[in-house]
């Protein structure tokens, strides 16, 4: 299906002006299908011109304009040619409409707790015409009136107010103009808890099974919804645009939450069945404010064309974290930012797919590809340079020049860049262009010479890989630490070699700590005494610099420039004193699932493993049963041991840590490592199952049964994967997720060759965010051997490849590359 260009979408755009859209969806027509008829008004500004219409139906039934009965076979890859068109058109489509079960489209779920049935749209990017007819650009925006067939148990919520209009006929008022991929349709029992909030009405939405764990969040949430606005109003300078806002948690979400005008959807992972840390209930307040920001970001002022929506993402991100951080009762954000999500955006940063943060986008595809964590997580840190670079004031004064011109239309980030040159009093420009229109990411390293105990001369030398040569200019703190004090000092790095003066003459630290605060995106380097001081050094920072550290440290081990054996080390000292939640939990975490288990020798893991699991046993053993930290030292214990008896203890309740409920959560999170280690079977998966079914229960079992160390579970889990055609987005993933284990590299060894010769073919089944998320899981990233590379260039070689394919296959094969070179060069130095 070809993907739109920005050439076509400047051709439509030019030529139609479209007045309102009319929507009628019938829910009620089965399982499979439902009926979508769509009116559509429009002006063309060229009397005679043609042009196409969007929509992928499984069967158009009819198509008329300006009273005129088109032919339903001209329908060609999702386009519906109009031609003859008047001034003023109308243009009216019967189509039925495939569900969708990837989140592409309409998606339907049923509930496994009690059978009950739920819809939601998801039509970001392009698949509002999987739902109705429409002209599928950003700046052909219109108000929307849908009406609705539905059973009669059900609500509707969407961008506007929802009225019944009788039994299972639903209407939602005419909505402000809005892009296509900005609609928002919920149907089904869901689930309701109202408020207000300056006379805005509020709502939040959710399963009906999984209503308890709303409610005994209820005001905690609309608390945070309320600050967020707050907070939003007074940055932006203008009110909250819409009417009233609902946020819905929706099953079977592939992103963590969705902005549309008055209805925001959500991952109903947020919502807490089993025990949650503040570190989890401060990720969820962050996903609120990032959701709520979009309504002025995506909302209030639109994209023109879909290359700048990283534009609003990146904003979004910035805001959402400082606004939780400032606005909220969570101080955390900066620091969670820190220590999780920056590291995503520099790993994808260094793959051959790495582009700038702004997106050119010829056409959809291509967006679709590019607007990752590059665009959210380095756009975020390249925000939080320019606030540092132009300061707050100038920051905040630019956002609300920006609203204020373009308030309710679309914009450009040329629109945007001016109103920030004009509130910085400088033309940022050059600025721009070195940060968010070149790729990659430079290293910091700092240079000083020492004399009668006092800096002598320092300098911080700046490098930038040959395929991206980009010097860009740093706005940043260098801390100095000393044994009993500490202090920053403000630079400014430009070019090669910056020589920093104002060092000169001071006592010499401890430990010295470039980017100290986490200003500016950058790799950082330590001079051999500060690194040989980091064990001790290391507890003594704020959480943010710590959470900064142990970043610069994985992305050593990544680079083969820091060894696994000595990260691990650091993790082991770590657990014993570590009080940051999100830091512990995060380093546990890319301890595990990056460290131990691919750039670490095979042969060195488990005694590394068990060493980590015994200093988590002694942590735990002085852990206060008051103390939150316990779950997430018993999750991470959970994670490193290997010992199956002391698993099934804990799964029959004995031996669990004092105060700690086997709740859900922790419950599958054992038989998962237990599967994995062949400590229980099919059989007590099935048992579990049917003693406590629901949506969590059935992913973990799903994995669970991937990750059985047998072959004949490897077989039906890759059949299923591989040629399945009626699985979720969920049940896809989580089949994915709990193939591949460091512990059974022998068992799965054959399907590392299968992988490169079956993947091209199921490939083509899948749409681009499945696909993206399901070759993160199935790669084969623990054969980190030479054999695997040869398979997966063979591979790339083959002409015709799903362009998705193409693009994450050879990121990942890149990932697998940088594993064994690093550890080739550990061995080495042995």
């Amino acid at each position: 299906m070809p993907s739109l260009t920005r050439e076509e979408a400047g051709e439509r755009g030019a030529l139609l002006l479209v007045r309102s859209y009319c929507v009628d969806l019938d829910l009620t027509t089965g399982s499979d299908t439902f009926r979508s008829t769509t009116k559509i008004r429009f002006d063309a500004r060229e009397s005679g011109a043609e042009t196409f219409l969007d929509i992928q139906p499984k069967e158009l039934r009819s198509i008329t304009l300006n009273g005129r009965e088109l032919e339903a076979g001209e329908l060609r890859d999702g386009r519906f040619p109009l031609t003859g068109l008047a001034t003023e058109n109308e243009v009216v489509v019967v189509a039925d409409m495939s569900y969708s079960h990837e989140c592409e489209g309409l998606h339907r779920y049923v509930d496994p707790a009690d059978g009950e049935t739920y819809v939601y749209s998801f039509v970001y990017v392009d698949n509002a015409p999987r739902v109705f007819a429409c002209f599928d650009q950003p700046d052909l925006k219109a108000p929307y009136e849908f009406d609705l067939t539905v059973p009669e148990t059900w609500q509707v919520l969407g961008n506007s107010e929802a009225v019944r209009t009788g039994p299972g006929r639903w209407k939602l008022t005419e909505s402000p103009a809005l892009a296509t991929y900005l609609t928002a349709l919920v149907a089904g029992p869901y689930a309701s808890f109202r408020s207000e909030h300056h006379g805005t009405p509020l709502g939040l939405h959710c399963r009906a099974s999984l209503a308890d764990s709303l409610k005994t969040d209820v005001e905690e949430i609309f608390e945070i919804t309320a600050q967020c606005l707050d907070a939003y109003t007074e940055l932006f300078g203008v009110g909250h645009p819409f009417t009233k806002l609902d946020q819905v948690f929706v099953p079977e979400f592939s992103v963590l939450s969705l902005d549309h005008p008055g209805c925001v959807l959500l991952r109903e992972q947020y919502l807490f069945s089993s025990a949650a840390t503040d570190s989890e209930r401060e990720t969820r307040a962050v996903v609120l404010a990032h959701g709520i920001s979009l309504l002025w970001l995506a909302g209030l002022v639109t994209n023109t064309w879909w290359n700048d929506l990283w534009l609003g993402q990146s904003l979004a991100d910035y805001m959402a974290h400082r606004v939780t951080s400032e606005a909220t009762r969570f101080p955390g954000p900066p620091t969670t930012f820190a220590a999780r999500r920056k590291g995503q955006a520099y790993l994808p940063d260094q793959r051959p797919s790495t582009h700038p943060v702004s997106i050119e986008g010829p056409d959809v595809r291509t967006v679709q590809l590019e607007l990752d964590r590059i665009s959210y997580f380095k756009g975020h840190s390249a925000l939080r340079q320019l606030a540092a670079h132009v300061g707050d004031d100038a920051l905040r004064a630019g956002l609300r020049t920006y609203f204020d011109r373009h308030a309710y239309s679309a914009a450009t980030f040329a629109d945007f860049l001016a109103a920030m040159s004009e509130a910085a009093g400088t033309d940022l420009t050059d600025w721009a262009d070195k940060w968010l229109h070149s790729a990659n990411v430079n290293t910091l390293t700092p240079e000083f010479t020492v004399a009668d105990g006092r800096i002598t001369a320092a300098a911080v030398r700046q490098g930038a890989p040959d395929s991206h040569p980009v010097l860009r200019p740093h706005t940043m703190d260098v801390g100095l630490y000393y044994p009993d004090d500490s202090t920053t000092v403000r630079v400014r790095i430009d070019g090669e070699r910056t020589e920093l003066p104002e060092l000169v003459g001071r006592p010499a630290p401890a430990f010295l700590l470039l980017n100290d605060g986490d200003l500016t995106y950058a790799k950082i380097g330590f001079d051999p005494g500060s690194l040989a001081a980091l064990p001790d050094m290391l507890p003594r920072l704020s959480p943010l610099n710590r959470a900064m550290v142990w970043c610069a440290l994985l992305l050593g081990v990544q680079d083969g420039t820091f060894p696994a054996a000595s990260h691990l080390a650091l993790v082991s000292g770590m657990v014993r004193e570590e009080t940051e939640l999100s830091i512990l939990a995060e380093v546990l975490e890319q301890a595990r699932n990056d460290v131990a288990d691919r750039f670490l020798a095979p042969e060195e893991r488990p005694a590394a493993m068990a060493r980590i699991a015994e200093a988590l046993r002694g942590r735990l053993a002085r852990t206060d049963a008051r103390d939150e930290r316990m779950i997430t030292l018993f999750r991470g214990l959970v994670d490193f041991t290997s010992d199956t008896m002391e698993l099934s203890g804990w799964l029959a309740g004995d031996g669990l840590p004092p105060g700690l409920v086997l709740d859900t959560d922790v419950s599958w999170r054992i038989r998962y490592r237990l599967a994995v280690l062949g400590g229980m079977d099919t059989a007590d998966i099935a048992v579990a199952l049917e003693a406590g079914p629901g949506a969590v229960a059935e992913q973990f079992a799903t994995k669970c049964r991937a990750a059985l160390p047998e072959a004949g579970a490897k077989e039906a889990a890759w059949k299923a994967i591989m040629h399945g055609s009626d699985l979720s987005n969920y049940e896809l993933w989580s089949l994915a997720e709990g193939f591949w284990q460091p512990e059974q590299t022998a068992l799965t060894e054959p399907y590392v060759e299968r992988f490169f010769k079956d993947i091209p073919a199921a490939a083509r089944k899948r749409g681009d965010l499945v696909l993206d998320l399901l070759l993160r899981f199935l790669y084969p990233r623990y054969a980190a051997t030479p054999a695997t590379l040869a398979a997966a260039k063979r591979m790339l070689a083959i002409d015709g490849l799903p362009v998705t394919l193409r693009r994450r296959a050879a990121d990942h094969t890149h990932d697998l590359r940088r594993v064994v070179a690093a550890r080739a060069a550990w061995a080495e130095q042995e």
